[in-house]
């Protein structure tokens, strides 16, 4: 028992990716029957399924009209009582099934733009910490002696020693 707490209780997730205290079956029959509305909806939005839908409805007319009398299970007096009744039980589920599926979608999408404004956030402040850190550097390398600078500073030195080599030309007063 104290193994299965310790278990469920992980440390190396960050703290809000921790598995909960919640068993872990009940966790996922949930996300089972929502990956299962998700399938529905996915599935009653294509054309194969108007495609089946379609001939499913045209081989319950045909054969409640064109069927020995004794096999027919629908009547065509009463305008197809059965066939509506499982249209309309078929729409009945549907309707919530999508309506899950477009939730769990939501909730999705919740998380998805918190995650792109908190990523966006980084950038900002990553981007605000370059820019800054660019500044400085160029401010510490306008202290810094360009090449100019030096060759000029050498030229002034070898003229100097130029000069200081050079015999004085003056008269020697006596």
């Amino acid at each position: 028992m104290a193994r299965a707490a310790k278990a469920d209780a992980r440390l190396d997730a960050p703290k809000g990716l921790r598995s909960s205290v919640l068993p872990r079956r009940a966790r996922d029959s949930n996300d089972t029957f929502g990956r299962f509305t998700e399938w529905i909806a996915r599935a009653m939005g294509t054309p194969w399924f108007l495609l089946f839908l379609t001939l499913f409805c045209i081989l319950w007319i045909s054969w409640n009209t064109l069927a020995p009398t004794h096999l027919r299970f629908d009547s065509v007096s009463l305008g197809f009582i059965a066939l509506t009744l499982v249209l309309s039980l078929q729409a009945s589920y549907a309707a919530p099934l999508i309506l899950l599926a477009q939730n769990r979608q939501d909730d999705r999408d919740r998380v998805q733009i918190e995650q792109d404004r908190q990523r966006a956030e980084r950038n900002l402040a990553d981007t605000e910490y370059l820019a800054r850190e660019v500044v400085a550097l160029r401010l510490a390398v306008r202290d810094v002696a360009s090449k100019d600078f030096i060759r000029a500073e050498l030229r002034a030195l070898l003229e100097e020693l130029d000069r200081a080599k050079e015999p004085d030309t003056e008269p020697v007063s006596g």
